[in-house]
C-alpha cells in the first residue's frame, strides 16, 4: 500500500501546483511548490477523498496539529499514519 499512497499524494499535489508528478521531489514542501493555502484545502479535500481518512481539521496550522504538512515526505508519512489508525 506504501507505494500507491506515496504515488497518489504526488499526483495530488501535482495537480495543485500544476507540475508533472516527476517534477515533485519528498523533500519539497508545499510552498515551495507553490501551493498557496486553498491549494492546501483542495489537496487535503482530494487526500481525504482518495483514501477514505478524515485529516484533522486543523492539518493546515502545523503548530496546532499532528498531521504534519512541512514537506511532500511529511505528508505521505502522515496520511500512511491516518490509513493504519483507520484499520486499527
Amino acid at each position: 500500500m506504501s507505494g500507491s499512497v506515496k504515488d497518489k499524494i504526488i499526483e495530488i499535489v501535482a495537480e495543485q501546483a500544476v507540475l508533472e508528478p516527476s517534477d515533485i521531489t519528498l523533500e519539497q514542501s508545499l510552498e515551495d511548490l507553490g501551493i498557496d493555502s486553498m491549494g492546501l484545502v483542495e489537496a487535503i479535500f482530494s487526500i481525504e477523498e482518495s483514501f477514505d481518512i478524515q485529516v484533522p481539521f486543523n492539518a493546515n496550522e502545523p503548530e496546532k496539529s499532528e498531521f504534519d504538512i512541512s514537506s511532500v515526505q511529511s505528508i505521505i508519512t502522515a496520511v500512511e499514519a491516518l490509513i493504519a489508525e483507520q484499520k486499527a
